[in-house]
């Protein structure tokens, strides 16, 4: 196999593979890291890459093999992990010079159970500062650049990772979520990425943002996301909020289908702005589904306006722990995330908790009104890709902190828990990715799965690769 061929064979794929000596841990993992070596200077995916420590670990995976020793379901395979993820032998930064060299003295548990399994942690993707925005810079490693267009917008504080699946930088990457951050960057750079029900996957430490933040996978193919889930899911003790039921059966089940689902369809959630070439092709999207068998009917939402309101209170309110840091960092701090800081000081103790009991009451509407449908399918974004050095599109207002705007789809079902995904659906006129996003009822993750795995089947999208013939990127 070439390095391009190794770098974007889905983890299924190679584990087997691997497992059959067809290939050897050492070469996939040296084939990929070559492959990040020449072109993430296009990129800028990585926070933090750690090839010796990868290939020790590939030379390891490899004696196991040839020695008869235990393999796991992902023998050799990479994956990386983004850089919000506390690693034990990796520094993790927030994309914030005020971390500095940070290095925790343990692994999250998600990252315990990838390498149990026999993955191997190439190193750590790009952030937004703390996970802030939707768009792919920060103070630390500057822009993230979209591969499919140099010098524009990744998407969102795990922008890194699904650059980096774009590029293909390996299969498996770890994404979080605490308002969009798995589905937004998936769909700017047109790959899947799915937010599990909360709980789903353990997050240690635990997230200060109110039980919003979810980990999951970002991949190019849905059969890698079921895999990544089935490894990484089930409770764990030092996550209080971790569900306590094991992962189901994600990747055996995958294609049972959608027959006679009763499939939602939303272009706006009852109050947002799409722009008309993202608009069309979600609803061409949405259609598909009745080819495959499933109901199908644009319904209203009439919890969906409820939801500005609440997300510009609560997302600037919990950014308010890093207040204490301004008046030695704020300088070298994102501007924007220093206007989003001084806006939730504003917020009183009393604004705050009657907020939560109108978050509350939406999260139960969402639910209640759940119980008719199956599946929601929506944008997954209002806008495709736009230059990365801006905060809000050309042709949209310009707030000092507010990227919301363009991205009211997906923290919804942050609040209410519901597993969600960006599912590529096609591209603009100026070939950049649009997503579809797929919900699910409150701990239906095989739901969301079955019918990304369905579209997948009928509207492939995995081979269509970026070119990457950008210069050098610009930090």
């Amino acid at each position: 196999m070439t390095q391009e061929d190794l770098g974007f064979t889905p983890a299924t794929r190679l584990a087997e593979m691997i497992r059959t000596k067809k290939l050897s841990p050492v070469e996939v993992v040296g084939g990929v890291l070559a492959r990040i070596a020449a072109l993430d200077p296009q990129v800028n995916a990585f926070a933090h890459l750690a090839p010796e420590r990868a290939m020790d670990a590939a030379r390891a995976a490899e004696a196991a093999l040839l020695g008869g020793g235990p393999i796991g379901p992902l023998h050799g395979v990479p994956v990386t992990i983004k850089d919000l993820a506390i690693t034990k032998d990796m520094p993790t930064r927030f994309g914030s010079k005020m971390m500095g060299d940070n290095q925790p003295g343990e692994d999250t548990p998600m990252v315990t159970r990838l390498e149990a399994a026999g993955a191997i942690v190439l190193g750590k993707t790009t952030t937004s500062e703390f996970g802030w925005k939707g768009v792919s810079q920060s103070p630390l490693t500057g822009i993230t650049h979209n591969p499919w267009k140099h010098g524009y917008n990744a998407g969102a504080s795990s922008a890194g990772a699904a650059a980096a699946a774009a590029a293909g930088f390996g299969p498996l990457h770890h994404g979080s979520d605490g308002a969009g951050s798995i589905r937004m960057p998936a769909h700017f750079c047109g790959v899947f990425g799915l937010k599990p029900s909360f709980g789903r996957i353990p997050a240690y430490p635990v997230s200060a943002g109110d039980y919003t933040s979810h980990n999951g996978p970002i991949t190019r193919t849905v059969a890698d996301a079921a895999l990544f889930l089935g490894i990484t899911a089930g409770p764990h003790p030092l996550d209080h909020t971790t569900l306590e039921a094991g992962p189901a059966d994600y990747l055996g089940r995958l294609h049972d289908g959608v027959r006679g689902k009763r499939i939602a369809y939303s272009p706006d959630l009852g109050h947002a702005r799409v722009d008309p070439e993202v608009a069309a092709l979600v609803a061409a999207a949405a259609r598909r589904f009745a080819d495959l068998g499933a109901v199908v009917e644009e319904v209203p939402v009439p919890w969906g306006p409820q939801g500005p309101e609440l997300i510009r209170l609560f997302w600037p309110a919990h950014l308010t722990r890093l207040a204490a840091k301004l008046p030695e960092w704020e300088s070298r701090m994102d501007p924007g995330l220093v206007a989003c800081i001084r806006a939730g000081e504003k917020v009183s103790i009393e604004t705050y908790q009657l907020a939560r009991e109108r978050k509350h009451a939406y999260i139960a509407a969402i639910h209640r009104w759940f119980e008719d449908w199956d599946l929601l399918l929506t944008p997954a974004v209002s806008v495709a890709a736009f230059p990365a050095e801006r905060l809000n599109p050309e042709h949209w207002p310009q707030p000092a902190w507010d990227w919301v705007q363009w991205a009211e789809f997906s923290y919804p079902f942050n609040m209410a828990w519901n597993p969600a995904a960006s599912v590529p659906c096609g591209f603009t006129e100026a070939g950049l990715p649009v997503g579809l996003q797929v919900v699910g009822k409150r701990f239906d993750d095989l739901s969301v799965l079955q019918a990304a795995a369905a579209f997948e089947q009928a509207q492939p999208w995995a081979d269509r690769r970026p070119a990457l013939t950008c210069p050098p990127a610009l930090t």
